[in-house]
């Protein structure tokens, strides 16, 4: 599945020397590493140390040497360091969904929705192994400087395989689409990228291989919103929907993907906390399926289990339940009710050992407790976080990943246009190439500036023209207000205002930082700050103030450069004032979980100074400010992009979504979005007047969409000539899409979820029934159907042979299929193989998608592709009445083709008993 060749991160070329002056720079890096320089006397007083031993009996022994207290600390995210045995604190909460996230500048790859529009099983491998080269070399930076915190650690709470069965699910972007299979498939690749399942791997004296990373599987199980209901909803499917549709891609991540966590959901499943269930912890995951790793709960869930699922009484019966029933790990604090827990004999110490022996012994797995010239990993240098080759795999990805909806003969573009319009609100925000749990990628490429970067000889004319969403004061529709209008006291020469950066969030005592920031508009992510999507490094900062808590004083003048009203406005994630001549004329002093934006219009006199000072705070998670205005004579939004449009020979529409507003449980709701979910698949209605103004300008228009979930887009798909979906696409996405539009890449993303149109009345949200959800239960016409996607160039199917006509249960069962080019163009083609029933009761399922392939064809070359299906496996449905697992004989079609609603060729075969 993974060539050596495809590696990018991992070569000899950015691995350090191994030399002792390097290897001692490194020893600092290792957990434990002094006192297991002192060499087999202490291995002996201290056993968990003796790397001669097994890493079970190690973590063994360390165990069998805490107190009560301790372990019920260990047992926590945030496990404290216990300076008596060597034991280093350690916070196991960090990030990775599609790349290193919240730790500082890290290659951004596409979001998870989009890596599974590629349908490409062997790139997602080669993305997971480049992160996991930036975790480690992130991990022993971190740890070279005494730094142990959240977001540092080796342990990493992705990937995501919950079932995107709704659209209006606000984290299915997080997901890997709708269908079990799809799911499985490149979340087993991801797991083996991130964990070095399949590279070369140091070993100790037991023979036992160390791990690269821990990747976790979330969120077991049955999780797909509403976020408003989370933490106290039920979820109730059948038992076949559980077993064929929410469970799959999680046993394909344990039984092949070796995967070291698993993560509990807040909601309950058939009564019991996903994150405490006995049904799903112990009868499925250990039972079953042999699970042998841990189990983290997802981040307050246990409080959950008393507080809103009242499962229990009481913070001790719930932590003890917890651990009872299976989870060894808590994201959160209740597990330090433990020993109270053991003394009302609600649990025993025992089990705790057991727990805590697991977890231990992951640690030890992962080369914690030893030297780091034990492990090449240790050996990855700093500079492999956004390295040139992981930059150019972002690139490759996010081209793979862009799905061509419709397209009437406009695309590819001439690059002989003279003048062209981009429009639209994600056109030039960075947010819309990030969608949610992401680093800080050093040179984000926006889709108007890939545009511009690719005709550096065409007037490239730009315009927001509308808000992304109705009611919301949209984050950077002001342009940044620019050095030269600035100034840090009055006299002096320099531009931009003096900043003053405190460690509170209360502007309280001296500052740990005074300097002059030319223009105000930062984004820093939470696991450092680091500047800035907009501007320059800023290492400064980073060293001067916490990752959360801080504040920031910013003074000086305004010069206005000419007389008039001005729009003044400021946005800020958490709390921000601005004064003006001494006035307070904005004040959003709140905490906020995303970024709130407020404007003033001032009449200001050209050539006067007039005295600014603006604060902000920042709580907690993300921090960003920015501070920009409209000068006078500014026309109307609206008015400036229909006005670009007329001048143009071609307009390029970029709107959809962002991240602001689909997402993780917000509190923030505007119509048609609530909590983070959407109640409304359409198009937000400002982005679909202005599409309908632009369109009535008679030009031509390609709709570009940023979205992590599946939209509405009917009236699109009726009156415009060219429609792509490009994600998430991440901080190589501009150029992407440009290389797309302009022909130097030929599509071939797929739909990873059902488009449903947007009249079509979905199943009640809170309904976990699989009936009429997904290409596999729906029964009308979709928008576009799953693995949707169109190419410049033409395929055809032919010659579809099965190895045999009638095939016993566990038999293999080979399927041969030859696909042509047929165009003038290079593409490729993503070909999709299906299963389906032929009489009732054999599936329940419409069809099953059972294989693909990507395959890259010259004009007029031909390939035979060749699939092997195993009935056992590819066909077998859960007998409620039996409790498992049954295959029905009889005869099934296979079908063949470039999506689900698309089927070129099909056959039919026996299953015998």
């Amino acid at each position: 599945m993974h060539g050596s060749s495809s590696h990018g991160a991992g070569g000899a070329a950015r691995r350090g020397p191994p030399g002792a002056g390097c290897l001692a720079a490194l020893l600092a890096a290792a957990p434990g590493w002094a006192a297991q320089a002192e060499g087999p006397a202490d291995a002996q007083a201290r056993p968990w140390l003796d790397a001669s031993r097994s890493f079970e009996e190690r973590a063994a022994a360390l165990v069998a040497a805490m107190t009560l207290e301790e372990k019920a600390a260990q047992m926590q995210n945030a496990a404290p360091a216990i300076e008596r045995l060597g034991v280093p604190a350690y916070d196991w909460w960090n990030e990775a969904l599609h790349g290193v996230a919240r730790a500082g500048q890290a290659t951004v790859f596409p979001q998870a929705i989009g890596l599974a529009a590629t349908f490409d099983v062997p790139l997602m491998g080669q993305v997971a192994r480049a992160i996991g080269d930036e975790a480690r070399a992130k991990h022993h930076a971190f740890a070279r400087e005494g730094r142990r915190g959240r977001y540092q650690g080796l342990t990493f709470w992705s990937p995501n395989i919950n079932i995107f069965r709704d659209p209006r699910w606000g984290r299915g972007q997080e997901t890997y689409g709708e269908d079990p299979f799809l799911t499985a498939r490149m979340g087993v690749a991801f797991v083996r990228g991130l964990q070095g399942e399949d590279e070369p791997a140091p070993a100790n004296a037991q023979g036992q291989r160390y791990r690269k990373l821990d990747a976790t599987a979330k969120h077991f199980a049955v999780h797909s919103g509403p976020e408003a209901d989370r933490h106290h909803f039920d979820a109730r499917p059948d038992r076949r929907d559980l077993y064929e549709t929410y469970l799959p891609a999680f046993e394909a991540l344990v039984k092949e993907g070796n995967v070291a966590a698993v993560m509990g959901a807040y909601n309950r499943v058939h009564g019991e906390s996903a994150s405490a269930s006995r049904f799903l912890l112990q009868d499925v995951l250990r039972r079953d399926w042999g699970f042998s790793g841990y189990v983290v709960s997802d981040c307050w869930a246990i409080v959950d289990v008393w507080k809103h699922h009242r499962i229990v009484a009481t913070r001790e019966q719930a932590a003890a339940l917890a651990v009872r029933n299976g989870t060894e790990l808590e994201c959160g604090s209740e597990y330090g009710t433990l020993p109270e827990a053991v003394r009302q004999g609600l649990i025993d110490e025992a089990e705790i050992d057991a727990a805590l022996t697991r977890l231990f012994t992951a640690r030890m797995r992962l080369g914690m407790f030893d030297p780091p010239e034990a492990l090449s990993w240790a050996q990855l240098l700093p500079s492999v976080n956004q390295a040139p080759e992981h930059d150019a795999l972002a690139l490759a990805a996010a081209r793979k990943s862009i799905v061509l909806l419709k397209n009437d003969g406009l695309l590819p573009l001439s690059r002989d246009i003279r003048r062209i319009a981009v429009i639209g609100p994600t056109a030039d925000d960075p947010m819309a190439l990030l969608g949610n749990y992401y680093g800080t990628p050093a040179d984000p490429v926006t889709i108007l500036r890939g545009i511009r970067e690719a005709l550096p000889q065409a007037e490239v004319l730009y315009a927001r023209g509308a808000d992304l969403v109705e009611g919301r004061e949209d984050p950077g529709a002001a342009p940044l207000i620019e050095p030269q209008y600035l100034r840090p006291a009055p006299g002096a020469r320099e531009r931009g205002l003096r900043g003053e950066y405190f460690r509170n969030r209360d502007l309280a005592g001296e500052p740990a930082l005074v300097r002059v920031d030319p223009q105000i508009g930062f984004r820093w992510d939470r696991g450092s700050p680091t500047d800035n999507l907009l501007a320059r490094g800023d290492a400064e900062a980073h060293q001067a103030i916490p990752a959360d808590g801080f504040s920031i004083r910013w003074s000086g003048q305004l010069l206005p450069p000419v007389s008039g009203q001005y729009r003044i406005e400021v946005a800020a994630d958490d709390g921000f004032r601005l004064y003006l001549d001494g006035r307070l004329v904005l004040d959003r002093w709140q905490d906020s979980d995303r970024m709130q934006a407020a404007s003033v219009r001032l009449p200001l006199e050209g050539g006067r100074a007039y005295d600014l000072r603006l604060e902000m705070y920042d709580h907690e998670r993300d921090a960003a400010v920015r501070l920009g205005w409209e000068l006078p004579g500014a026309r109307p939004p609206f008015e400036a992009a229909l006005e670009a449009a007329r001048q143009a020979e071609v307009v390029v529409f970029v709107g959809g979504l962002t991240g602001d507003v689909e997402g993780e449980e917000m509190r923030v709701d505007y119509p048609g979005f609530s909590g983070g979910d959407r109640t409304d698949i359409r198009l937000p209605a400002p982005q679909q007047r202005l599409l309908e103004a632009l369109h009535a300008t008679g030009k031509p228009v390609v709709l570009v969409l940023t979205a992590g979930s599946a939209l509405g887009i009917d009236w699109a798909q009726q009156h415009l000539p060219a429609i792509l979906m490009a994600w998430y696409p991440g901080q190589r996405g501009g150029n992407a899409v440009a290389d797309v539009l302009f022909g130097d890449y030929n599509p071939a993303g797929r739909l990873p979820v059902t488009f449903y149109s947007a009249e079509e009345k979905l199943p009640a949200f809170d309904d976990y029934r699989m009936e009429g959800r997904t290409y596999r239960y729906f029964d009308g016409r979709p928008l576009y159907p799953f693995g949707h996607g169109l190419s410049y160039t033409r395929f055809g199917y032919s010659g579809l042979a099965l190895g045999q006509a009638r095939v016993g249960v566990d038999e293999p069962l080979r399927v041969a299929v030859t696909v042509r080019n047929e165009g003038t163009r290079a593409g490729e083609e993503v070909v999709q193989l299906y299963l389906a029933p032929t009489r009732p009761g054999q599936l329940r399922a419409r069809r099953e998608l059972r294989g693909f392939q990507r395959v890259h064809l010259a004009p007029g070359e031909a390939r035979e592709l060749v699939f092997e299906l195993r009935p056992v496996r590819d066909l077998r449905r859960y007998d409620e009445a039996a409790g498992g697992w049954t295959v029905a004989p009889g005869e099934y079609e296979v079908q063949v083709g470039a999506s689900s609603a698309d089927i070129r060729v099909r056959g039919r075969f026996t299953v015998v008993r």
